[in-house]
């Protein structure tokens, strides 16, 4: 059995129970970071040991997993934070599990785009994660297009170093609408910063920006297209 577990996005307290248990009980966990997921099993008194599964060596991690669970190995795959294959690996494993009809379940959990959302005061009843954004100004601005027109709350995840870039960006794209952002959910410093997006590319227009961010948008009102203030 492949067991999909979340773990905490900041707080190392939020690892459930059952995720404990099941880590201890599996053969083998795959790690995105095994120095990462290490300090977590420490704290916990697990013991399993680790093989390295991350975005460089997927392919051949796939294979090896793959391997052990048709030996009838229960494995677990964990990411540095939250829920695997959810803007981490894990996607493919899971594609290839199912092609293989092996069997997998999940150990649900923390996530990042839940907590952002609820927190950002925008509507929840409908909304899109759509990730990371492209690093480039000009392939952003083309990507976030895509969600001009949709009246769904719009979550994203950004590197503090670009965090500004895509504020500006979405400000020229989407218009001045509602938007929220929130800086390192869970952990000590927790800030959840909300405004207009005009208001907000102004506040974090300062370098320096550290942390891990999620930023949420309001979607477009009635299906139509807001303007950019001048």
């Amino acid at each position: 059995m492949l067991y999909l577990v979340a773990t905490p996005i900041g707080n190392l307290g939020d690892l459930s129970a059952r995720a404990v248990e099941t880590l201890g009980a599996v053969a083998l966990i795959a790690s995105e970071d095994t120095r990462k997921t290490g300090i977590l099993l420490k704290r916990n008194e697990i013991r399993t040991p680790q093989v390295s599964f991350h975005e460089h060596n997927e392919i051949q991690a796939v294979e090896r997993i793959v391997a052990r669970l048709k030996a009838g190995d229960d494995v677990a795959l964990v990411t540095d934070a939250g829920t695997p294959g959810v803007a981490d690996p894990g996607y493919r494993l899971v594609r290839r599990c199912i092609d293989e009809g092996l069997e997998l379940t999940m150990v649900p959990g923390p996530s990042a785009l839940v907590m952002a959302v609820v927190l950002s005061g925008l509507a929840v009843h409908s909304f899109t994660f759509r990730g990371f954004p492209p690093r480039k100004s000009g392939a952003r601005r083309t990507w976030l297009q895509v969600d001009r027109e949709s009246p769904h709350t719009l979550v994203f995840y950004e590197s503090p170093h670009r965090l500004h870039a895509f504020l500006r960006d979405c400000l020229e794209v989407y218009g001045n609408r509602q938007a929220a952002v929130c800086k390192d959910l869970t952990k000590l410093f927790e800030r959840i910063q909300r405004g207009s997006l005009r208001e907000l590319t102004t506040a974090f227009a300062a370098g320096g920006l550290k942390g891990e961010y999620a930023v949420v948008v309001a979607g477009c009102e009635d299906g139509k297209a807001a303007k950019t203030e001048p």
